[in-house]
């Protein structure tokens, strides 16, 4: 190996992962690829470690003994705790924030009082650590009107209560433990209109690089009903999100977070992805998350034409003022398959067939909740394929990548059938 090739450790186990190994195995200056603790199909692409991302320990033992010159900090949960703080500290560079910056996501709380004091447009809300203090609040705050978990929940800790008593029941729910210790404290949130938009920047605590644009769809089921989930698709770009948009999103909501930060000496270096939602005073934020979107990276790694390697070390070395990303025109898009259930209880271990005649007409299938069982692709997760095609139109892009999901053979499985419905009723207007 040429002195010049880079060791890289990506820690996560989702489509996210995968996408992200493919598209830095691609990568002239990739050298060894681990992937911790990886999928099914990031063995596809790496070598999966069986490490906990979460043991800070644990990674940079292992960072020591192979020789790591990159760690790429692909979930949440390992950033809040400290993971990328580990790192740097041992010397190993790291894409990620320090879970100072981290708690953007770690907390809407925390978000909440960072947007109040940097005059950063968002919902009107409140926090509370009680139920009663909770309830007491809705009685002035009619609904609709949106409850959330204040920690991590997986994407499931939202409750857009459409009435009252669903707001009260949202409430108790969270308090009573529906989503564990996220749930220790509550933000409650003013009902905003609009359509959401995900937006993404690449930051070395000083500057920020707009990545593509995107939109993902939440709700479980077609025509966005159902509970919210992690994402049950995207697409990208969103082209509701015009220049102007980008601009103003950049002036009034990314910049005034990082130079807060920055402020506080807790500058925010990694991927900054903001949820928008583009009301009819302009775009405001829905909340932020301290890593690529999941399924949102999929799309964006599929339409990325350059080398992602130098700019995640920019990154994690702090200073991005020499790069440049070139994005293909096309459209992509990205279909989750779930196991039957999702969001709720669902069964692990059924088999999928029929992968490999899904991509036969150029659908890529990015694997998050599988395992490989002696040559056999088993089901170990809630969202489990992410089946993205290219087209140089959404529609065309959508025809491969649903082509692709009526090949797959997976009785225990499903989709929504809509994805990219929005930007499809838009253009045949």
């Amino acid at each position: 190996m040429t002195q010049d090739k880079l060791n890289i450790l990506v820690l996560g186990s989702g489509g996210r992962e995968h996408a992200l190994c493919w598209k830095i195995k691609q990568s002239p200056l990739a050298g060894a690829l681990y992937c911790a603790p990886g999928n099914g199909g990031t063995g596809l692409v790496a070598q999966n470690v069986d490490l906990n991302p979460e043991n800070a320990a644990e990674v940079i033992a292992f960072c020591q003994n192979q020789a790591i010159n990159l760690v790429v900090i692909g979930p949440e949960a390992p950033l809040v705790k400290g993971v990328s703080d580990a790192l740097r500290e041992a010397g190993i560079p790291a894409f990620g924030p320090s879970a100072a910056a981290a708690q953007l996501e770690g907390s809407k709380g925390f978000t909440k009082d960072l947007c109040a004091e940097a005059n950063i447009p968002t919902a009107a809300y409140g926090r509370f650590e009680n139920a009663a203090d909770a309830h007491e609040y809705l009685k002035t705050h009619p609904a609709p009107i949106v409850i959330k978990a204040d920690g991590l929940a997986a994407g499931k800790g939202v409750i857009i209560a459409m009435n009252d008593q669903e707001a009260h029941d949202g409430v108790d729910m969270i308090f009573d433990g529906a989503f564990g210790d996220a749930g220790v404290q509550l933000v409650i949130e003013e009902f905003m209109e609009g359509e959401e938009a995900s937006f993404f920047v690449l930051t070395d605590g000083k500057r920020a690089i707009p990545l593509a644009t995107a939109q993902d769809h939440k709700r479980v089921g077609d025509n966005d009903t159902g509970p919210n989930t992690g994402g049950m698709g995207a697409y990208s770009p969103a082209p509701i999100m015009t220049p102007a948009l980008i601009e103003q999103s950049l002036d009034e909501i990314i910049t005034p977070t990082l130079t807060t930060l920055a402020k506080r000496g807790t500058p925010y270096t990694g991927v900054l992805y903001a949820g928008l939602m583009l009301t009819q005073h302009g775009p405001k934020l829905i909340e932020y998350n301290a890593r690529f979107g999941d399924p949102e990276c999929q799309v964006l790694m599929s339409r990325l034409e350059s080398d992602i390697v130098p700019a995640l070390m920019a990154c994690a070395h702090g200073d991005l003022s020499d790069i440049a990303l070139d994005w293909s025109p096309d459209t992509a898009i990205t279909v989750v398959m779930a196991a039957a259930g999702y969001p709720g209880t669902y069964q692990k271990g059924s088999q999928i067939k029929g992968l490999e005649a899904a991509a036969e007409n150029g659908a890529m299938i990015f694997h998050a909740g599988t395992q490989e069982k002696d040559g056999v692709t088993i089901a170990n997760g809630g969202r489990v394929l992410n089946v993205t095609a290219k087209g140089e139109t959404i529609s065309l892009a959508r025809g491969i990548a649903y082509e692709a999901v009526s090949r797959i053979d997976w009785d225990e499985g499903f989709c929504r059938s809509d994805i990219g419905w929005r930007e499809i009723e838009r253009q045949k207007s």
